[in-house]
């Protein structure tokens, strides 16, 4: 089994990109979108994390988030966050995708694909170039044209002119 290594620094930002099981388009549901926003808020109240950039799309999202100084457990948010939505929409969604053996061994849903890709952020270039790809995904995978036309980002918090 690989040995992942993570970089985690307290107050860090880090580039996030999450799957669902097998890419099943349930995120943009609205069901999905609801379970997920109110997990995120949820868990902000307990483990406090700033959101820098946000697309959420039909089988994937992509976020860029900054802990608080003296915190760097983004494991544990995303933990929460992952536990919450298959809790509060498994059932409804009742997706017809099997579980692997190994998925079934751990307990796992058929929500999630079980890892994440993540990035620290080196600095400010690095920062924007990650802010731009999020906010870009849309527009690469031909859902919109133009960035602004896709209505689950967090595009429209930033001012492009």
């Amino acid at each position: 089994m690989p040995n992942y290594r993570r970089l985690y620094r307290s107050g860090g930002s880090y580039f996030f990109t999450h799957v669902t099981y097998q890419r099943h388009p349930w995120l943009c549901t609205e069901l999905g979108r609801q379970a997920l926003r109110e997990a995120i808020i949820a868990v902000r109240r307990k483990h406090p994390f700033a959101i820098d950039a946000f697309v959420l799309l039909p089988d994937h999202f992509h976020c860029i988030l900054t802990l608080p100084e003296t915190d760097a457990d983004y494991a544990k948010r995303w933990r929460l966050i992952k536990l919450m939505v298959t809790k509060a929409c498994a059932k409804d969604l009742a997706l017809p995708l099997e579980k692997s053996a190994s998925g079934e061994r751990r307990r796992e849903g058929n929500l999630w694909q079980r890892r994440y890709w993540e990035h620290a952020i080196r600095d400010e270039r690095d920062f924007v170039n990650h802010c731009e790809y999020v906010h870009f995904n849309p527009v690469k995978h031909g859902l919109v044209k133009s960035p602004r036309d896709w209505a689950y980002s967090s595009v429209h918090r930033y001012s492009w002119e």
